[in-house]
């Protein structure tokens, strides 16, 4: 009779057992089989740790940012300002009629013999370089910027530093000149402006090269 009654209490005992001692955990298994080839603008986590999955969506929109920044990013080694042909022919235009004309009024105040000379040398270049533009556009019935009436002649004595403002005008103008002749020779339209573009550049880098020398 004690060993029956030892046996149905063992009995109650495995029957009353929580169910956390018998449970299995669950395996990597069960989760569904990823597909063989997953598109390249897809990114899968691996190794994710509890809370990771939230940062998943951010991850993946500041990878794409970083691949589009990368595309939009101008390739290194030069280039210069692209511009459509009928703007560069505008835009060509109008600074070398303010070259001239700064180059003019400069030549009566100036003080540099070094910077007479180029700013004699500016007034003969940019004066061809005009003519030259100004047929190709007028071959091609394109608009040219209305002339500007001439400014009156400064007066007076020029400034004790007139040298070197002038000096630094032009330079900041040729910058801005290298940039859309060399957008335009390499990436011009219209092969009559590109071969324009392409053989008036050395001659405004020359005149770049003069006055940085001069600077002060």
């Amino acid at each position: 009779m004690n060993r029956i009654s030892q046996s149905l209490v063992l009995i109650g005992i495995a029957v009353t057992a929580p169910v956390w001692a018998v449970s299995v955990p669950e395996t990597a298994d069960a989760q569904p089989p990823q597909s063989a080839a997953a598109p390249s603008n897809q990114y899968v986590a691996v190794n994710m740790t509890p809370g990771s999955a939230a940062l998943v969506p951010l991850m993946a929109v500041e990878m794409e940012a970083n691949h589009a920044a990368a595309v939009d990013a101008p390739a290194e080694g030069g280039g210069g300002q692209s511009v459509d042909d009928i703007t560069f022919v505008r835009l060509a235009t109008e600074n070398s009629r303010k070259e001239i004309q700064s180059a003019r009024d400069a030549l009566l105040q100036l003080k540099n013999p070094e910077l007479i000379r180029v700013a004699e040398m500016l007034v003969k270049d940019h004066s061809g370089a005009n003519q030259r533009l100004s047929k190709i556009a007028e071959a091609k019935q394109w608009p040219l910027p209305a002339a500007q009436m001439p400014t009156a002649p400064p007066t007076g004595t020029a400034s004790s530093n007139f040298d070197a403002k002038w000096t630094a005008e032009m330079i900041a103008g040729h910058e801005r000149s290298v940039e859309l002749y060399q957008g335009e020779a390499q990436g011009g339209e219209d092969k009559d402006l590109r071969k324009y573009a392409s053989d008036t550049l050395p001659t405004i880098e020359h005149h770049l090269a003069e006055l940085r020398r001069l600077q002060k």
